[in-house]
């Protein structure tokens, strides 16, 4: 469960090519991958469903079942400073035969100081600050226990 509104440091990594909105759900519960990952199958959603690059409910009724409450809509990005303290953001935002499409990160700050846990497999290092190569779509703020 999110602590005191803090989302942990060690960020969770996904395991599949579509698995950032389970990593992004566990990154905000502070739980592994795999217990996400089990969590959202017995809910009937799967890594597997590239709807979970496009839909928002999935990671609302996962966070919803884990008794995280997040905003009712998603707010469009201005600049990094207007975010909450914790947010879903989107970002790799693109179309697909008409389709919107985007990778899930989570934005938090520690001390003040802003910082994204990005589950991708690719990086080097999943605690980003390269603010500027991000450029979020929306965020979908995650409200404090």
């Amino acid at each position: 469960m999110v602590l005191e509104g803090k989302v942990m440091l060690k960020p969770v990594v996904q395991e599949e090519v579509s698995g950032c909105g389970i990593a992004s759900v566990a990154n905000i519960l502070g739980k592994s991958y795999a217990e996400v990952k089990a969590m959202a199958n017995a809910m009937g959603i799967h890594a597997e469903d590239r709807a979970l690059w496009s839909d928002t409910t999935y990671v609302r009724r996962l966070l919803a079942a884990a008794g995280v409450d997040v905003a009712a809509g998603e707010t469009p990005f201005a600049s990094w400073e207007g975010l909450p303290e914790l947010a879903l953001l989107s970002i790799k935002h693109h179309r697909e035969a008409g389709r919107d499409f985007w990778h899930w990160v989570v934005f938090t700050r520690r001390e003040g100081e802003p910082l994204v846990l990005d589950s991708a497999a690719y990086l080097s290092a999943n605690i980003r600050r390269d603010f500027a190569e991000m450029q979020p779509k929306w965020f979908i703020e995650v409200k404090p226990a």
